[in-house]
Parts: C-alpha cells; sequence; structure tokens
C-alpha cells in the first residue's frame, strides 16, 4: 500500500493532492453535518435507523478518504508513525489540561 500511496502523491504532486485533501475534509464536514440533521429528524418524525446508518457509513467512507490524503502525506514526507503518535499524546493531554483548568 505504502508504494501506491507514494505513487500516487508523487503522480499528482503535493500541492495538487494538497487541495484535493481540502475537499476531502470538506466532503468529511459535511458527512457528519448530514448525519447530524438526519438523526434529528429521525428523532422528530420516526423514521427507521436505516437512514442514520447510511449516514454512519458515508461519514466512514469521507474518514477513510481522508486517511488516504494524510497517509500520501506522511509517507511522501518521511514522517514516522512513532512521531505522529507522541505528537498527538502531546496534544492529547495539553487539551485535557485546559479542560481541567476550564472546570
Amino acid at each position: 500500500m505504502k508504494e501506491n500511496l507514494l505513487k500516487i502523491i508523487n503522480h499528482y504532486g503535493v500541492f495538487p493532492q494538497l487541495k484535493h485533501f481540502n475537499s476531502e475534509v470538506f466532503e468529511l464536514t459535511e458527512a457528519i453535518f448530514q448525519y447530524d440533521a438526519q438523526k434529528q429528524a429521525c428523532e422528530n418524525i420516526g423514521c427507521s435507523r436505516i437512514h442514520i446508518d447510511k449516514c454512519k457509513e458515508h461519514i466512514a467512507e469521507e474518514i477513510a478518504d481522508c486517511y488516504v490524503m494524510l497517509n500520501q502525506f506522511q509517507l511522501y514526507y518521511g514522517i514516522e508513525n512513532k512521531q505522529i503518535e507522541e505528537t498527538m499524546k502531546f496534544k492529547i493531554d495539553r487539551q485535557l489540561e485546559r479542560i481541567n483548568k476550564e472546570n
């Protein structure tokens, strides 16, 4: 999979892929809004879970698209998972500290 992701980003280039990533993030945002609206509508009129489940599937698809793009950038710039995980842990801990200070 790594070779294929690198092939894609090398073929299109970083900046065109960055623009594509931007559109994928927008699509994810829209899918989340759509889920929330569908859930609200179903609670109000009592529709089946099928609509909500379909919206959830759409969110999963858009998250996958974002992961594909993020993995391309990660591989292109040679960033290891460990570095990302350590940075994530730092940022999560920092945010939890901020939440604790708010309370």
